[in-house]
This record gives C-alpha cells, sequence and structure tokens, in this order.
C-alpha cells in the first residue's frame, strides 16, 4: 500500500473574472512539488467559476414572483432564491426553507450551488461554471504544455447528502481518470465474489483534498500524489445517476 500525499498550493492569488487560473496554479506547483505523471490536480469550484467570469452582482438581479414569495415566508435574500431558480433545471424541493435543484449538468445541490463565501463583496455570488468537465480538461491541458506530466485533474464543489447531516466535498469536473472503479467480479479476502460494489474514486479524491481546501483556509488547490487511479476519458458526468435509476424524486 502506497502513501498518498495531499499538498497544499500556496501562494495563489485572489482570482477574478479573466484571471488565468492555469499560470497561477502552475506557479504554485512550480514553488512546491513540482508535478509528475499519474499526480492529481484538485481545484475548488469557486477560482474556476470566478475566472470564468462565472460571477454575479445581486443589485443587478430582479426577483420575480416565485422567488419574492418564497423569500418572505423563509426569510431568505430573494435575489439569492431569484438566481438558484434561474440557475435550476428542476426544482426537487421548495419547502420549509430548502431549496434543493438539479442543474444543467445533472447535479442536485441546494441553491443550485449558487456560493456566497469568500466574495470580493457582500454584493457578489458565484454560479457554477457551465461546463465543469471542460474547465477540468483545459487545465490539464495546460498543466501538461507546461510541465510535460500526465495528470488528472478534478474540481469539487461541497455538496450535502441524503440521509446524513454536514457537507463534503464532490467531483463536479474530471479530466484524465477513470471516475469510476467497478468492483463486480472481483474477489473479497474472504473469497466472496463481489456483485454490486462501484466505487467513486474522483469522489473519494474529491473528499480527502477538502481536508486540506477548507474554506477559511484560503487554500483553493491541492495536488494529490501516491492515488492510485486509472487514466481515462470519463469525467464527472458519468458520476451522475441517470434518471430511470433515480429511487428520489
Amino acid at each position: 500500500m502506497k502513501t498518498v500525499s495531499i499538498i497544499p498550493l500556496t501562494g495563489i492569488p485572489a482570482i477574478e473574472p479573466g484571471s488565468d487560473l492555469a499560470q497561477h496554479i502552475g506557479d504554485a506547483i512550480t514553488a512546491s512539488a513540482g508535478l509528475r505523471d499519474r499526480d492529481i490536480v484538485v481545484v475548488c469550484q469557486k477560482v474556476v467559476s470566478k475566472a470564468e467570469g462565472r460571477v454575479v452582482r445581486l443589485r443587478d438581479v430582479e426577483p420575480r414572483e416565485k422567488a419574492l414569495a418564497f423569500a418572505k415566508k423563509y426569510e431568505k435574500e430573494a435575489t439569492l432564491v431569484e438566481l438558484a431558480l434561474q440557475e435550476a433545471t428542476e426544482v426537487l424541493r421548495m419547502t420549509d426553507g430548502h431549496l434543493i435543484t438539479a442543474t444543467a449538468k445533472g447535479f442536485v445541490a441546494a441553491n443550485s450551488g449558487i456560493d456566497r463565501s469568500n466574495q470580493a463583496t457582500s454584493d457578489e455570488a458565484t454560479l457554477l461554471p457551465l461546463d465543469s468537465d471542460a474547465s477540468a480538461a483545459q487545465l490539464r491541458k495546460r498543466l501538461f504544455e507546461r510541465f510535460g506530466a500526465d495528470v488528472a485533474v478534478v474540481v469539487t464543489d461541497t455538496f450535502g447528502r441524503p440521509w446524513r447531516l454536514g457537507q463534503i466535498d464532490f467531483a463536479i469536473g474530471a479530466a484524465g481518470m477513470k471516475v469510476l472503479d467497478d468492483h463486480a467480479g472481483r474477489i473479497d479476502w474472504t473469497g466472496r465474489v463481489l456483485e454490486h460494489t462501484v466505487i467513486a474514486l474522483a469522489d473519494q479524491v474529491a473528499a480527502a483534498a477538502g481536508m486540506v481546501m477548507s474554506k477559511d483556509r484560503g487554500i483553493p488547490a491541492v495536488l494529490v500524489r501516491g492515488f492510485h487511479y486509472e487514466p481515462g476519458e470519463e469525467n464527472a458526468g458519468n458520476l451522475v445517476r441517470p434518471r430511470a435509476q433515480d429511487l428520489f424524486r
């Protein structure tokens, strides 16, 4: 069994719309552990969204009647409710002050994944990237051009989970790795043939990286070294349960 290292990438400046995120991450990698084949670069959604211009000023949002009614009933900010409804492709729950939605990429999240933390001003919010898998692929391409290393990239965000309290980091974008590891047909240590076990590798990486990338540390990216994965063309979209198999909607 190998040791897995989670290396914080420090010194990345505040990211703004138009910032060259790949350049800043590459500089942080150069200043720390360098980059090797089969490393995984994990980046939080917030800086990806900011670099891609997915930042909204709340003063520019005009809440509609549905958002105003929900906000008034549950003492919420009507502009945030409106943004969440605009970003949603489906509203799954809108009750008891909870707004649970599905996004265009199929992710189920509170408030469509809109984030108010660590913003430049109190009037700003960030939206999820339009295509976080494409964001991961572009970062991977840029890192290969700079370092010549064949790595994977995972973009993460913090989501809640059914039946469990608290949030944890999930993979919402991935490139360069198989995100699922199907154990069906393998033998466990007692000799039993496994039938249904499928491990969400990219989510494991995201959760591990989250121990270092907490919101109050100002570390938006980490380097994961020593984690075994198979290179592949899968992405975070492969982690979304198909609607036909979803028992909870």
